[in-house]
């Protein structure tokens, strides 16, 4: 289980990053800024920092969300949890250990380098130039 420390106040973030963030609402396929971005970095959580992604096992997986192969030491980083919300679909939610942000979903149909997509929304991961 997370240990949900928010180190930004909610008061901080947008409406979009609260609803994400904390009530695991999506932003829309294509709409995030991060979508089509691939500059040199990491990608922080902008609840609390913590460093989750880097910009050398990002791609397009074309599903209009940003797409990793990889999060950045795992065991600090992410929590994985049994995601049952959407009827005959089981899926894997992914949220932030550190503040208990939900990012997005883990999928079993990544690249060959892990077989893992991390589809993530762009709302709530801060790209920081390395």
């Amino acid at each position: 289980m997370a240990e949900s420390t928010h180190t930004k106040d909610d008061g901080q973030l947008t409406e979009q990053q609260r609803e994400v963030l904390r009530n695991a609402a999506t932003e829309d396929a294509g709409s995030g800024k991060y979508d089509k971005f691939y500059e040199a970095g990491n990608y922080t959580c902008v609840g609390c920092g913590t460093k989750l992604f880097s910009s050398e096992t990002k791609y397009d997986s074309g599903s209009g969300w940003p797409s990793f192969y990889k999060a950045e030491n795992e065991q600090e980083s992410i929590v994985r949890i049994p995601d049952h919300s959407v009827p005959d679909r089981p899926r894997v939610e992914v949220r932030c250990k550190k503040c208990d942000g939900h990012l997005g979903h883990v999928f079993q149909d990544g690249p060959q380098e892990s077989g893992e997509r991390f589809c993530i929304n762009s709302c709530v991961i801060q790209h920081q130039t390395k």
